[in-house]
């Protein structure tokens, strides 16, 4: 049987969740099986394109179509052009601009699309939720809708997607990349070292993260252990502020924002905790990276983080917003190392056997299979009306 011929197409906004999904499911797609190309839009001197940059060479080749402006209607013959010349079976979409224009690119070049929906923004303006109530639109006409969570796919329900275009295949890290961290940090994969222990977070500084929240939780933290350090990885259109906010806080010397992180896996192997306060998420990438590398995780209870965390199983959850009972879990877990250890042992093994991208991987294999099997030779597709 030949190769199976994927491209996967994102319009990069930084390096984040999504951006490293596809990073790990490209690193562990099988070579002999899959062939698998990525396509990024390039829209200014100023994007961040390491998804690209760290894309593995052995899978595939990368394509930049370069895009004047944020939202460029001919990347549409772009992507089409790059499907004729690579023979490409199955584009793969991730995010509401890549649903667009990928769906009509596929539409254009006459083969199979797939979309994997990673979360919806919540308190946008008015621009982009017009955008991403298009993408959404997009997506019931998709020959494979993907959701990473059963939170996604009762959004796809909504959306008005059949469920028989509708396949779960859970969120997965790439404990490859996981493990060699460890390896590199002398296997030590938990804790900090010395008396001051690490409260960290990972991941992008909008809204929808509640990272208010958690400077809020650390400050009454601090003023009962003021040897505690807070660690925040990421960047976004709130930092200014939360820095500002921080900066009102006693605790304000004991807060460090470290900004957007290449060795965000190295300082997150650190943590002696790792705190969400997420007030929506799909099933968060960084979570997970903290779970597998065995650091304890405490979050707000809400839709996607309840996937992974089990309370007192493989972390604490607070209701959403109940800053003090989060703040309660967080000394839990900081006084208690037995309990630290115990839910960062479960959490791993929870990581291994049910969200790792190798099975993940292989769970898009059989999909990308299955969509080849079902196309009926001199079908006509779907097209918008």
């Amino acid at each position: 049987m030949s190769r199976i011929r994927i491209l996967q197409f994102i319009t990069p906004a930084g390096f984040y969740g999504a951006e490293r999904w596809v990073l790990a499911l490209a690193n562990n797609l099988d070579p002999e099986a899959v062939t698998c190309d990525l396509a990024v839009t390039h829209e200014s001197g100023h994007q961040d394109l390491s998804v690209a940059t760290y894309f593995p060479t052995n899978i595939g080749k990368v394509h930049y179509l370069p895009t004047n402006g944020r939202f460029d209607w001919r990347v549409v013959s772009k992507l089409a052009s790059v499907i004729r010349e690579r023979n490409i079976d199955v584009i793969h979409t991730h995010g509401y601009k890549s649903d667009i224009l990928g769906y009509l690119a596929a539409r254009k070049a006459g083969i199979a699309c797939v979309s994997t929906p990673h979360g919806f923004a919540g308190k946008v303006g008015l621009k982009m939720r017009a955008f991403i109530k298009l993408g959404t639109l997009f997506l019931k006409y998709f020959d494979q809708v993907a959701p990473l969570s059963e939170e996604l796919v009762s959004d796809m329900r909504r959306f008005g997607v059949s469920d028989k275009k509708t396949t779960l295949i859970r969120n997965g890290v790439d404990l490859k990349e996981i493990d060699a961290t460890a390896t590199a940090s002398s296997g030590q994969v938990s804790g900090g070292t010395g008396k001051a222990k690490r409260i960290g977070f990972v991941g992008q500084m909008i809204p929808r993260k509640g990272i208010g929240d958690l400077l809020d939780v650390f400050d009454t933290l601090y003023r009962s252990d003021p040897s505690l350090k807070l660690e925040l990885l990421g960047d976004g259109s709130q930092r200014l502020e939360l820095e500002a906010h921080a900066g009102t806080l006693r605790s304000a010397s004991a807060i460090s924002f470290l900004g957007f992180r290449s060795d965000r896996l190295e300082q997150l192997s650190r943590f002696d905790l790792f705190v969400m306060t997420s007030s929506l998420e799909g099933i968060p990438r960084c979570m997970m990276e903290a779970m597998a590398l065995g650091i304890p995780v405490v979050a707000y209870d809400i839709s996607g983080v309840d996937q992974l965390v089990e309370h007192e199983q493989t972390g604490l959850l607070a209701p959403l917003g109940d800053k003090v009972a989060l703040a309660e879990c967080c000394q839990r877990v900081l006084e208690d190392p037995s309990l630290a250890q115990a839910l960062a042992a479960q959490a791993r093994e929870t990581i291994a056997l049910q969200y790792s991208a190798a099975r993940m991987a292989n769970e898009y294999e059989a999909l990308f299979a299955r969509l080849l099997e079902r196309q009926a030779p001199g079908k006509s597709p779907e097209r918008v009306v």
